[in-house]
């Protein structure tokens, strides 16, 4: 007889395995496909951005927009008519009338009233300008606040207003009035720390200075009275408010200014050196018939 095997499976049984212990692949297709998205929209960025610049898309629209603009608003009656300025004294009326290029009848919102500002400012005379827009009428009103003048510069032959902040207006423009001259180089720059020292005094000297020349650019010299034949006073480089301070008081005390000096030397610390003038002579023979009469 024949007999059949039969076949006989055994079962071996799985392993525990301590669930802790396991480790999971991570799911990478998410990131991948964020990190897709965020490239394909940077290179999509980029081509625009490369577009707009070789096309001038944008600056094209904004012109085009700005044209219509400046369009409908002169036909609904936005058209200049007037130009008014304030404050206007030193300046030449040719000078603004070269800067402001625009005209009655223009459209108001044409002109940049800040471009045109800051070339008001560039003129010589003009310190600072408010230029404003004002309807009904339509007028654009400018208002300029000048240079003041405190004194004139003399350098290589020429002559040049400063201002009260130190500042050489460029213009061939020379006032008529009387001002304090100044001479030498670097002089403009340093006059605001001379005059801070000379012009607070109770003696009334400063209205009796006529010039100031300052020397080898460290130094100022102060003349009085007059230019040619007035009294120098030397000032040192350095402590120049004590020494003006010393000048103060042997005035107060001495009346060493009423004397008749040519120069009045302060550039010492222990000592002052005078140099008397040359009696003229006339002043001799009233100074002999003043002798003779006391005899």
């Amino acid at each position: 007889m024949w007999f059949r095997k039969k076949n006989i499976t055994t079962e071996i049984p799985a392993a525990k395995v301590d669930e802790r212990l396991k480790v999971y692949l991570p799911r990478l297709w998410p990131y991948r496909f964020i990190g897709n998205i965020i490239i394909l929209t940077l290179i999509a960025s980029i081509s625009l951005g490369i577009y707009v610049i070789k096309t001038n898309f944008v600056g094209q629209k904004l012109i085009s927009i700005s044209d219509y603009f400046i369009s409908f608003t002169s036909k609904i009656g936005f058209t200049l008519d007037d130009i008014l300025v304030y404050g206007r004294v030193k300046t030449p009326l040719e000078e603004i009338n070269n800067v402001v290029t625009i005209h009655r009848g223009d459209n108001i919102f044409g002109s940049d009233i800040h471009q045109l500002r800051a070339d008001l400012e560039q003129l010589p005379w003009v310190k600072s300008a408010v230029i404003k827009r004002s309807y009904m009428p339509n007028t654009i009103k400018i208002k300029l606040s000048e240079r003041q003048i405190q004194a004139i510069w003399q350098i290589n032959g020429r002559f040049y207003p400063v201002d009260t902040l130190g500042n050489v207006i460029d213009t061939d423009q020379i006032p008529n009035q009387p001002l304090l001259l100044i001479i030498g180089r670097g002089a403009p720059q340093n006059l605001n720390d001379l005059l801070t020292i000379i012009s607070n005094d109770d003696d009334d000297i400063y209205p009796r200075v006529k010039a100031a020349v300052f020397v080898s650019e460290r130094r100022w010299n102060i003349i009085l009275d007059d230019i040619e034949n007035g009294i120098t006073i030397k000032l040192p480089a350095h402590n120049t408010e004590a020494a003006w301070k010393k000048l103060l008081k042997l005035n107060k005390t001495r009346g060493i200014l009423k004397r008749k000096l040519t120069i009045i030397d302060l550039r010492f610390d222990n000592k002052i050196l005078v140099t008397p003038r040359k009696l003229s002579a006339d002043e001799r023979v009233n100074l002999n018939k003043g002798k003779e009469h006391s005899i």
